[in-house]
């Protein structure tokens, strides 16, 4: 199903239901089964719009085909023509007016096409931006999306009335019935076409040419001066390198700018501070002035980066991924930038040691500005516990699925319970079958486990009157970590420090239970004032060359509401889970950072998932692969070195989860610290204060280049002057 672009049963059975409607309806016409083909054609239409909304990916990979919407209308068309004319119905005047109808019909929808594309590549600017004012263009508004859009939906309403007409005419035995049904359909089609050409004029007349928008922004570029640019160019599918850095970026104290290259990207940007200009071709790049940037930061290694890299006035820095993995690959081509930023001391000797080119001066140690907001295990800013909290455990793979099967069941049995979160990096369990169905196998496995313990906490509050489930479950896990010391300094406010002896009675009060309904009313309402702030930052209404001109500039306050909502969103979500349920996250949220300030202890493997999760120098695990020996896994890769091995089969989960219940356990926590400085940096300054300074300094340099530069390239004294010498 997963390969069709079928993602449910029900959209499987209306493929298939769609595909017989579609053969009845040619035997029907064969045969002049008048009944038959109306049948199967209005079940057809119930079936192509149950796809449409159940079975996206279905449809456009059909379109791709040659067999989309408007081609299976078109086939459809033709056995209606051929039904009517083996039916004799309509008579010779009324099949040749049928057929007139049809053919205007048909020539509707490909007139409608082509302005609809002809407006839509008119309205494309050579330059797209956000947060920058270009109202002086004169931009036009778009046609209604009623006019433009849902051409199959469409199309289902011109073949409806054709069906119902048809069904009339054979109720009937009147032919009037179908040809006024298809007069109704031809004159709609024509009138959406009608409808559309005063959009085609505007949009040929009055938008305006790559010069004058080329000139605008160049207008823009003089006032403002931006000093740093972030350059990006990839696939909509890597958007998150670039956003990323939108945070380090904005915190800059200098004028900044972001360029993209593709107008996908920029429809998947999300909303910023920063002005942003998407700019996909490169000879419009070479025309704009950027003269006045001195730095610029580059997420990725592509391609069309070169036409960037040309610019002499600017400093290029590649900021270096793959900081959690000393092994990862470096390529070649980054000795093309005058610096490398990396996080910490392993990004620098993996540089020196490919020995590719980069010189060790030019390598620059930030670290990871993203990550000084995480919570810091010992630091006193961990989330406060309920009494009756479980240990949480947070199971983040990136690759290999079928091999997480048995760590989670080997979780969920253990005999000291803990909470399960379970969040597979997005791609995973979409790769390949294997991946997909192992994901369907771990999902039913803690969703069993979820009901269990649901039994459970009806069956506890059944008998104590009330006793909170969570003692039920855990009061022989909870206790040993209370009798354990809690003095050395990175866990003196671990997670569950404080919890309550288990044989202190917790009882789930109304008052409690309706903090949970509360929290989770709220969070509710949260979910919708967000969609319609999304609603309202992406408007579903305008094109790009309508949102060029309508953001003109950010709006602080509408991102600072959207900032708190996803904050407030976050904890209700927490709150309003019972602390005994496991998690299953498929989507964006909640977000990778907001549960590893819930977890207390990560499993993964070598990834920049568990890079990012060692910045809170909590306790982790890794995946150790299979045929390959500990000590072999540990030189291979630094993380390992403070990470709980875990081998194949999860054989080692008892001894791992122990840290959990008694913390004194813990033999890892000062590796963790070294690999953690090692890795991504010492603590202070703050990576972000680093990013800064390091943006600072190339900054200064890049301008007394362009000095050094302009003397060298001026011309002598006297030059170009009369001379009577001469």
């Amino acid at each position: 199903m997963n390969r069709l672009g079928i993602e449910s049963p029900r959209g499987l059975v209306a493929f298939a239901a769609l595909t017989g409607c579609l053969v009845t309806m040619a035997v029907a016409a064969l045969t002049g089964a008048g009944g038959v083909f109306a049948a199967a054609g209005l079940t057809g239409c119930g079936c192509e719009l149950l796809l449409h909304r159940t079975a996206p990916g279905l449809m456009a990979r059909l379109g791709r085909l040659h067999m989309g919407a408007t081609s299976r209308f078109e086939f459809r068309c033709v056995l209606l023509l051929l039904l009517l004319g083996r039916l004799h119905v309509t008579g010779p005047v009324g099949l040749a007016a049928a057929m007139t109808l049809v053919l205007c019909l048909l020539a509707g929808q490909a007139l409608h096409a082509a302005l609809t594309t002809l407006i839509r590549r008119r309205r494309a600017l050579a330059v797209a931006a956000r947060n920058i004012d270009l109202r002086r263009l004169d931009i036009s508004d778009r046609p209604p999306r009623r006019l433009t859009e849902w051409p199959g939906q469409r199309i289902l309403v011109y073949e409806l009335s054709a069906l119902l007409g048809l069904t009339a005419s054979l109720t009937t035995g009147d032919a009037r019935w179908v040809v006024a049904a298809l007069t109704l359909a031809a004159g709609s089609s024509l009138i959406t076409v009608v409808a559309l050409v005063p959009y085609l004029v505007r949009a040929t007349r009055r938008l305006p040419g790559a010069a004058e928008v080329l000139a605008e922004v160049d207008a823009w570029l003089i006032r403002h001066r931006p000093r740093t640019v972030l350059y990006f160019s990839g696939p909509r599918e890597r958007a998150d390198q670039v956003a990323r850095w939108l945070g380090p970026v904005a915190a800059l104290h200098t004028p900044s700018l972001v360029i993209l290259r593709e107008r996908e990207l920029l429809e998947a940007l999300e909303p910023t501070p920063l002005p942003v200009l998407c700019v996909p071709s490169a000879a419009h790049l070479s025309q704009l002035d950027l003269s006045g940037v001195r730095v610029a930061l580059y997420p990725a290694n592509t391609g069309r980066n070169i036409h960037l890299l040309r610019i002499p006035t600017m400093q290029h820095v590649f900021l270096a991924p793959g900081d959690g993995d000393e092994t990862t690959d470096v390529d070649p081509y980054s000795k093309v930038y005058d610096q490398v930023w990396v996080a910490g001391e392993a990004g620098r000797r993996r540089y020196v040691r490919a020995a590719v080119g980069v010189e060790e001066a030019d390598i620059v140690e930030i670290g990871r500005p993203q990550l000084d907001g995480l919570r810091v295990a010992g630091t006193g800013h961990a989330p406060a516990p309920t009494p009756t909290s479980l240990p949480t455990v947070l199971y983040a793979p990136t690759r290999d699925l079928p091999a997480g099967e048995p760590i989670v069941r080997a979780l969920l049995e253990n005999e000291r319970p803990v909470r399960v979160l379970y969040r597979p990096h997005p791609p995973t369990g979409h790769r390949s079958p294997e991946d997909h169905a192992a994901h369907r196998r771990i999902v039913a496995l803690i969703q069993a486990a979820n009901e269990r313990r649901a039994a459970a906490a009806l069956a506890a509050n059944a008998l104590d009157n009330g006793t909170f489930a969570a003692d039920a479950l855990s009061a022989d896990a909870l206790a040993p970590r209370l009798d354990a010391p809690h003095t050395d300094a990175p866990h003196a406010d671990a997670p569950h420090a404080d919890t309550p002896h288990a044989d202190t009675p917790h009882v789930d009060t109304p008052h409690v239970e309706a903090l949970r309904t509360e929290a989770a009313r709220r969070r509710a309402e949260l979910t919708k004032r967000i969609a319609a702030l999304d609603a309202r930052l992406r408007r579903a209404d305008a094109d790009e060359a309508m949102l060029t001109r309508d953001r003109a500039a950010p709006d602080p306050a509408l991102l600072t509401e959207a900032e708190g909502l996803r904050r407030e969103w976050h904890q209700a979500h927490w709150a309003a889970s019972p602390p005994w349920l496991h998690q299953v996250i498929e989507g964006d949220t909640p977000t990778l950072h907001s549960c590893f300030d819930q977890a207390d202890l990560l499993i993964g493997d070598p990834s920049d998932v568990v890079g990012d999760f060692l910045a809170t120098l909590k306790p982790y695990a890794l995946t150790v692969p299979a045929g390959l020996g500990e000590e072999e896994f540990r030189r291979q890769n630094v993380m390992a070195r403070a990470a709980y091995p875990l081998g194949p089969g999860a054989s080692a989960m008892r001894n791992l989860l122990r840290p959990l219940f008694d913390p004194s356990l813990d033999e890892l926590r000062t590796a963790r610290r070294e690999v953690k400085e090692f890795l991504l940096g010492p603590a202070t300054p703050p990576s972000i204060q680093r990013f800064t300074d390091a943006v600072d300094a190339l900054a200064e340099k890049g301008e007394a280049v362009v000095r050094l530069r302009d003397l060298h390239t001026a011309p002598p004294p006297g030059a170009g002057r009369w001379s009577i010498t001469r």
